[in-house]
């Protein structure tokens, strides 16, 4: 219940903040970050929303080609709760990633060579420290796009956001 009252509060500061065409109600200024979309399915209003499906966000700008047949691998577990290299807590729960060398806030879109599936992350930690691995991917990145729970790692295509 909790969830669905954090993110219903969500759309509607993002909605108010932040007109159709990118332009900001209060300052007058395009904002050139992010414009949120709802995905609220069948719902008239949002005062009588009582479920919310999913949040799409929308990123201005272009995803430029980074890295073909990288290794992505996630990490989870001990590190879940403890202060990143960006100084943010990792939640594994968090569309988040680690990077050797990308800066900290860049977004990335992490697509499975395998399957096909697609995620856009943060990076918010340095890593991974394997040999031959290209990105380590929080929990919940992971397995959204993975084809099987029991995979380690998996070969992916790496595009990075122009703004």
């Amino acid at each position: 219940m909790k969830r669905r009252i954090s993110i219903l509060l969500f759309i509607i500061t993002t909605l108010i903040g932040t007109s159709f065409f990118g332009q900001s109600l209060f300052s007058g200024k395009k904002d050139t970050k992010v414009a949120a979309k709802d995905s609220i399915k069948k719902i008239k209003s949002v005062e009588t929303a009582t479920t919310i499906e999913d949040t799409l966000v929308a990123f201005k700008g272009k995803f430029k080609p980074y890295k073909k047949s990288a290794h992505a691998s996630y990490y989870a577990g001990k590190f879940h709760g403890r202060r990143t290299a960006s100084g943010r807590i990792y939640d594994m729960n968090k569309l988040t990633a680690a990077h050797k060398t990308l800066s900290f806030g860049t977004k990335v879109k992490v697509t499975n060579e395998a399957n096909g599936k697609t995620v856009i992350v943060e990076i918010t930690d340095r890593g991974p420290f394997v040999r031959g691995r290209e990105i380590d991917l929080s929990k919940k990145a992971f397995f959204t796009i993975a084809s099987s729970s029991g995979a380690g790692y998996i070969k992916v295509t790496l595009e990075v956001l122009q703004k």
